[in-house]
């Protein structure tokens, strides 16, 4: 009812989703209001999306037929998108004229799905480039390296150790060392690339769907030359640190601890903004060892157009993307955040020239290579990460590295593009359906029977409960159904929309894979380790509070924090914490000198599969143990003091008290409660994803809730994911339903 008092905007919505970083959406949100002031039938509303959250959200929007008209990003997801059916054509609406504007490749055509000789207009860009160089500190080094020999003496006269204590206070370089995106420039400086080249001679970088499916060229022999040089930048020349993410190499440069960094054009203007150092921008060196360029990757960043709009609707957001793409709107973002434009006029615009760090952009594009869309670079990002991460950790060497990417981005492959048809006639599994329901209707038979009677003479209180009964039925029942609908289909990259029921092959599938009985097993680890941790802190610390003690309250508040504080904040601060060299626990075990007590060399916490099991543990654990204390503490407070004193007058011990009043007294609260963390500590995918950033290192740091969503989200596999899903529901029903009737939690403890 309030919401209907609102005041009615009569102004047409074009909804845009997109994923700029902050300064960028400050440039963007004042051409939208210039854009509505020329347009004041029209009201714009951009929403940010992080990368992986824009890609999944708009899928699952754009199948309920819904969801914005326009998305921004990057170009790598748009073969994918068009294969799903989610993207519009948007050639209706750009004439010669206006394609010709644009550098050549900027625009991105893709062969359409019901008619391959027919290209169709899939993104307009705004800019150009999105590509790696490298930035330097002036204040520590004038002038750039121009090969890597050159990288390697300079790196080495500015790694210091100014404190005397053993470890560089300053490092030559850093880049994000641990993701294979910044690795390219070094395979392709040692002439290798990610795909096998094309045989169009006329556009050898054309590696999309219009050369055919792409096949991957991850072991060659300049591909394991590439991974040596950057092993031997850490292990042999010591200029960049050993374990350096993307938060810490930025870090690292914006406090001058570092005098070059590897990064992209989305921060250039960051570092160029900030106080303290003198940034400059400049192409990557030449490879010494080749005389080849280290060309980074390049894309084009601009706007798609859902195929769910209506015609009105698209015809009035492309009228936006004409003006968000316009040479002045790209003026603007080049003169403000140094990003390269995509229209061909901008390139002879004096700022563009005269600007030192334009000038190294425009330089650095030249060796660039375009970005495949095909939709098989998700396999391939899929297979080099843990294998990379695999070689940096010393786990595997880089012939044995270049050979399992090369093997995982086949079988991914292979995977994604599975096809799976109807096992039998669509009306036998409606027919099982309805045998299924009707059966569950026949076992309730006497609940319903009851149930009308009920609502005829309490209708009032029904009407009451009817709201919250239509909410749980949205949220709760109808996707548990449809999960279960979609566990027996094909439903995957390339049955999006025209998926079908396949029977039991993703449930076949999922128990014959000797994988998910690995990442099964240590499920069972983490939950058992996690809920024992849980109790047992949390039951001490209850008792404690319980007991005579001053200061109680302050207690209370603090002991209650881990838990109040958001997850996933804790979860980000705990890996910062648990950095090799910079982590607040190495730093602390080192004051005390508890690393020389036990003869062992500082943790490297983020990259040993073993450290970042335990790693997540100890931030599960602290987050965990309030919840088990509050229980508990409740829990001792309704206990009668009576029973303790004929406790002590029969002479019982305080160990004794404990095991025979306190434990049977608690039982009632604790067993549920258990169950409830049990389930929670099994399905906690936040501080497994965000400690170890997705299961790094080395995908090993998996449970089976975060397996479920490289599944799905990473090789597209949603009907496999579905049926993974309900094996753990299973699993965790038959459990709980299992612990609970041995434990009798549910009976009188005075009966």
């Amino acid at each position: 009812m309030l919401t209907g008092c609102q005041h009615h905007d009569p102004r047409q919505v074009i909804t845009l989703w997109h994923q700029m970083v902050p300064k960028d959406r400050v440039v963007l949100h004042e051409r939208i209001a210039r854009f509505e002031a020329v347009h004041p039938d029209l009201r714009v509303r951009a929403l940010y999306k992080e990368t992986e959250e824009l890609r999944s959200g708009f899928q699952a929007a754009a199948l309920a037929g819904a969801g914005p008209e326009l998305v921004y990003g990057a170009s790598d997801v748009l073969e994918t998108f068009q294969t799903m059916g989610l993207l519009a054509d948007m050639s209706p609406w750009v004439d010669e004229d206006f394609a010709q504007a644009f550098r050549a490749g900027a625009l991105t055509y893709l062969p359409a799905r019901q008619d391959p000789a027919r290209r169709e207009l899939l993104q307009i860009p705004d800019r150009y480039g999105n590509h790696l160089a490298l930035v330097y500190n002036r204040n520590l080094i004038p002038k750039p390296p121009r090969t890597t020999a050159e990288l390697i003496r300079l790196g080495k006269t500015q790694t210091r150790d100014t404190s005397g204590d053993g470890r560089p206070d300053q490092y030559g370089l850093v880049w994000n060392y641990i993701e294979p995106y910044f690795a390219i420039p070094f395979l392709t400086g040692y002439g290798a690339w990610v795909f096998a080249e094309t045989a169009d001679k006329k556009n050898p970088d054309q590696t999309t769907a219009d050369a055919g499916s792409p096949v991957p060229a991850l072991d060659t022999p300049p591909s394991v030359a590439a991974y040596r040089f950057i092993l031997s930048l850490r292990d042999r020349e010591g200029i960049v640190p050993r374990n350096c993410d993307y938060e810490t190499a930025d870090s690292l440069f914006k406090t001058g601890k570092a005098a070059m960094i590897i990064n992209g054009d989305w921060s250039w203007a960051d570092y160029l903004a900030t106080a303290g150092i003198d940034a400059a921008v400049a192409p990557l060196p030449t490879v010494s060892a080749t005389g080849l360029p280290m060309r980074p990757m390049v894309s084009p960043k601009g706007y798609s157009l859902n195929a769910n709009a209506d015609s009105r609707a698209a015809a009035r957001a492309m009228e936006l993307v004409q003006f968000m793409t316009s040479a002045e709107t790209q003026r603007e973002f080049m003169r403000r955040q140094r990003v390269l434009p995509s229209r061909k006029a901008l390139y002879r615009d004096p700022f563009l020239q005269e600007d030192p760090t334009l000038v190294a952009s425009v330089q650095q594009l030249q060796r660039g290579r375009l970005m495949p869309v095909a939709t098989e670079m998700r396999s391939v990002w899929d297979a080099m990460r843990p294998h990379y991460q695999a070689l940096l950790g010393g786990n595997e060497t880089p012939a044995e590295a270049a050979r399992s990417m090369q093997r995982d981005a086949l079988q991914g492959i292979v995977r994604m593009h599975r096809a799976s048809e109807a096992s039998r006639p669509r009306w036998q599994w409606q027919l099982a359906g309805l045998l299924i329901g009707g059966g569950l209707l026949f076992w309730q038979r006497d609940r319903l029977a009851a149930l009308l009677p009920d609502i005829r003479r309490q209708p009032v209180a029904y009407l009451f409960v009817l709201p919250a009964v239509g909410v749980m039925f949205l949220t709760v029942v109808f996707p548990f159904f449809y999960n279960v609908l979609l566990s027996f289909s094909n439903m995957s990259l390339t049955h999006f929309r025209d998926w079908r029921i396949t029977g039991w092959q993703n449930y076949t599938e999922v128990l014959t894979e000797a994988k998910f009985y690995w990442v099964l097993l240590k499920t069972v680890l983490w939950t058992v380790v996690n809920v024992t941790l849980h109790v047992a802190i949390g039951l001490m610390l209850a008792l404690a509070l319980h007991g005579p003690i001053r200061g109680k309250a302050i207690y209370r508040i603090l002991l209650i924090i881990p838990w109040a504080v958001p997850a996933y904040i804790t979860a980000l601060t705990w890996r910062s914490m648990f950095h090799l060299e910079y982590g607040a626990v190495n730093l602390l075990a080192e004051r005390i000198h508890l690393f020389q007590f036990l003869g062992i060399e500082p943790i490297n916490w983020l990259g040993n599969p073993t450290a970042m099991f335990a790693a997540c543990i100890i931030t599960n654990v602290w987050l965990g143990f309030p919840f088990m204390m509050v229980i508990a503490l409740g829990g001792l407070q309704g206990i009668p003091t009576e029973l303790y004193e004929a406790a002590r007058i029969d002479r019982a011990s305080r160990w004794q008290q404990f095991v025979h009043v306190t434990l049977p007294l608690l039982k009632p609260v604790l067993v549920p409660a258990v169950t409830l963390g049990a389930i929670w500590t099994f399905n906690n995918l936040n501080v497994i994803w965000l400690v170890s950033n997705g299961g790094e290192p080395a995908d090993q740091i998996h449970i089976l809730v975060s397996y479920v969503y490289k599944a799905v989200f990473n090789l597209y596999r949603y009907g496999y994911g579905a049926a993974l899903s309900m094996v753990i529901f299973f699993l965790l029903l038959a459990c709980s339903l299992l612990f609970l009737q041995r434990t009798r939690a549910t009976e009188n403890v005075y009966g």
